[in-house]
């Protein structure tokens, strides 16, 4: 039998061991809850929530609506349209988009930059039913933009200090950029398409642009230089935005390029530029007016 000296020696020993690694545990849970809960940098400065209307008693129309921390009255919502495949599913945690389909597209992750006070965005994601590709067929129809307005709408409900609603759409999300001034005119005050499909007879590209009238309405372009992509050539941008006298404005320059000649990390999705296109486009927003035609 040990005595009660042996006994507390024993337990000044135990004691402080337990309590070291209870500790310990502690700290790793706190580490990892916080590592779970981290704001991504999209969506940094950002407080978003999830936008949902019903398009039927099955069929879903969601957006992902983003401001600036510090918003509270926006006056310009600038509707969101991502490139290939056009389907986003965004996952919103708290005020912030933490995972998504698209989280690398250039519109997507470089919103941050067009958020102020006054500017609020709505990513547009493709309805529920849509699957994992949201069709050129459909984004050019009247069907997409009558489902993309009760999004707007439902927005306005919310913020009814909106005054002017931009379309922004990026490579495949220029069919829908460009066909909504088409089918909702009255809505719009703009369109601004970024690295936009110009090359409609190309492979797999998206025969809806062919014989595509910019002449109707207020259509912004935005290129980069050296876009590498074959549907999006910087020399057929600018043909067509001296055909129908439109605003063309040229990016040069970028970094840390990576990936398919198509996808966001190239010079396609503006790599190393994103601020600066964003603020261009912001400037745009705000007095509808196109002050540069280069970015360098």
């Amino acid at each position: 039998m040990k005595t009660l000296f042996s006994l507390s020696k024993t337990l000044v020993f135990v004691f402080p061991t337990f309590i070291t690694f209870g500790l310990l545990n502690v700290a790793l849970l706190n580490l990892a809850f916080a590592q779970s809960t981290a704001v991504p940098e999209h969506a940094i400065g950002l407080k978003e929530q999830l936008i949902s209307v019903e398009l039927s008693p099955r069929i879903q129309q969601q957006g992902l609506l983003s401001l600036a921390a510090n918003s509270t009255a926006p006056t310009r919502l600038a509707v969101l349209f991502p490139g290939y495949p056009s389907v986003v599913r965004p996952v919103v945690e708290g005020q912030s988009m933490i995972s998504s389909k698209l989280s690398g597209n250039f519109l997507i992750r470089s919103r941050r930059h067009l958020a102020t006070d006054a500017i609020a965005t709505l990513v547009v994601d493709c309805h529920s039913d849509s699957g994992d590709y949201c069709s050129s067929s459909y984004q050019a129809s009247s069907k997409r933009h009558q489902d993309v307005l009760k999004l707007i709408q439902e927005v306005k409900k919310q913020y009814p200090s909106i005054q002017e609603i931009w379309a922004i759409g990026t490579s495949m999300g220029t069919v829908s950029s460009s066909f909504v001034l088409t089918h909702e005119p009255s809505i719009y005050k703009g369109a601004i398409h970024t690295a936009s499909i110009t090359e409609p007879n190309a492979r797999n590209s998206y025969p809806e642009f062919n014989n595509f009238d910019y002449a109707k309405a207020n259509h912004i372009f935005i290129h980069h230089l050296n876009d590498p992509c074959y549907l999006t050539t910087h020399s057929a941008a600018k043909s067509i935005a001296e055909k129908y006298k439109r605003p063309l404005i040229t990016v040069k320059g970028g970094s840390g390029f990576s990936g398919d000649a198509c996808k966001a990390y190239s010079e396609h999705g503006f790599r190393g530029k994103e601020k600066e296109v964003m603020t261009a486009i912001g400037k745009i927003l705000m007095t509808a007016k196109v002050e540069t035609l280069l970015i360098d």
